[in-house]
């Protein structure tokens, strides 16, 4: 059951992994891996040495670590809600609309987005306006554009996410809130003494586990809601290789920027699962 799978990863993952090599060349796509000039880290020297580099490195961790946060506190709040509704039919009711997004493409959800959020005719600005506020470009000015996102990113994926935690509670001890009651507790302290603790081991994992996805900030929607207007607050390392290999044919400095940034994906995913270990008695193996 398990070859299919492998079969796949094997093919899309690891025999592309050859073509790290045009890291340290410089790459000619008509004399190939094997023709092309070695230059060694000639490669990597020159992308440091972009003045857009360093701004594209830290708007891809600035607007990943948002997105964990965000990912972290809004699905904990929202399964803590609904887990205080009695109701069973509007609990599922609320949940299936609430995940119902992360099912849906980013090409989709960016056309949406792009509606709703326009300047001109899109009904987020027209209820700004009807209250004195002025129209506010969303999705074309360097200060809102990476909100925008985070905010965006988590409408699409905390209804999923909150599944995890929706299970981690169903887990905790009936009778602990039995105990509190009888104390006196009322349902802010049961959650805080109870259930906060009862699912804190599930949200130490998800934490450090986290951690692993500082460098990817969503290549799929910021491609699909970016443009040149907030290439200084919006450009991400996935972005920027994109637009090096398959706009400009740079496949050489693409190549090194996608290798550095495997790199550091792996010692911070390294150090996630360590951590999960320690933290949370998480393994793999």
């Amino acid at each position: 059951m398990l070859l299919p799978g492998a079969i796949i990863v094997f093919i899309y993952h690891y025999i592309p992994m050859g073509g790290l090599t045009m890291a340290f060349q410089k790459f000619i796509p008509i004399k190939g891996i094997w023709g092309s000039e070695w230059v060694g880290l000639r490669n990597f020297t020159y992308v440091f040495s972009l003045p857009s580099t360093m701004e594209v490195f830290w708007n891809t961790i600035y607007i990943a670590l948002m997105k964990i946060v965000a990912g972290l506190i809004v699905p904990i709040v929202t399964a803590l809600l609904l887990n205080e509704i009695r109701k069973a039919v509007f609990k599922r009711t609320v949940q299936t609309l609430i995940y119902l997004p992360h099912f849906l493409s980013w090409t989709i959800l960016a056309g949406i987005l792009i509606d709703i959020l326009s300047p001109g005719q899109g009904i987020v600005n027209k209820v700004l306006a009807s209250i004195g506020i002025d129209p506010i470009f969303f999705l074309g000015d360097n200060t809102w554009f990476p909100y925008t996102v985070v905010v965006s990113n988590e409408w699409k994926e905390f209804g999923f996410s909150t599944i995890v935690y929706l299970a981690a509670l169903s887990s905790v001890d009936p009778a602990l809130y039995e105990s509190a009651v009888i104390d006196g507790a009322n349902r802010w302290r049961q959650t805080w003494h109870i259930t906060l603790p009862g699912i804190r081991p599930v949200i130490i994992l998800l934490m450090t586990l986290s951690l692993g996805q500082v460098l990817n900030a969503g290549f799929e929607q910021i491609f699909n809601l970016y443009s040149p207007y907030v290439y200084e607050s919006g450009d991400i390392i996935d972005t920027m290789v994109y637009r090096m290999g398959l706009e400009d044919a740079q496949y050489s400095l693409a190549t090194a920027v996608g290798l550095l940034k495997s790199i550091v994906s792996l010692v911070l995913i390294s150090v996630s699962y360590l951590l999960a270990y320690r933290l949370a008695n998480y393994r793999i193996f």
